[in-house]
């Protein structure tokens, strides 16, 4: 079989690889890449596919695995990002010591932010940022939980609305 036959059955499987794609994907445009990276593969190999066996079969199984490879790889990237409200400080020292010059920038960031929060957020968020529980600061403060739970919360906020620039990392997801 030439390449021009092959690129021409190629093509004519495309319709059946297209709602093959989407019973994976559940999404037409997840679909549409499926397919795509499944006949680029199918022609980057062109010279492994044996005359007289099943190119559909053979098309198929190509993207059944190039879809597994994809899912595990995004699982993978998935666990390795941490899409939490209570970052640990394993991860806090991680990202903050990978830059040191970007780091001194957005910690310069974060204290002007923690300077714009009155004493009476400022003073809950700090202590529950060092680790304390909330019926400790209550007992600290001589203030019930709820009023610490709240007063933390709405400093979150305040520091949210003030670092938004850093609110979005490179693929634009949340982090904060």
């Amino acid at each position: 079989m030439t390449k021009n036959e092959f690129n021409l059955q190629l093509h004519n499987h495309s319709v059946s690889l297209q709602s093959f794609a989407l019973n994976f994907t559940k999404d037409i445009e997840d679909a549409n890449d499926l397919v795509q990276d499944t006949m680029l593969k199918a022609v980057t190999y062109y010279g492994k596919f044996k005359e007289g066996t099943n190119l559909k079969g053979w098309l198929f199984t190509i993207m059944k695995n190039t879809f597994i490879n994809n899912y595990r790889r995004l699982v993978k990237t998935n666990a390795l990002i941490t899409k939490s409200d209570d970052i640990s400080s394993a991860n806090l020292h991680y990202s903050a010591t990978k830059n040191s010059s970007e780091s001194k920038f957005i910690i310069g960031d974060i204290n002007k932010a923690l300077a714009t929060l009155q004493p009476e957020y400022y003073i809950p968020f700090v202590k529950y940022f060092e680790g304390y529980k909330y019926h400790e600061i209550a007992e600290m403060l001589e203030i019930p939980i709820g009023t610490v739970k709240t007063r933390i919360h709405v400093a979150r906020q305040i520091l949210k609305k003030y670092l938004k620039t850093y609110s979005k990392d490179i693929l634009g997801t949340e982090v904060m």
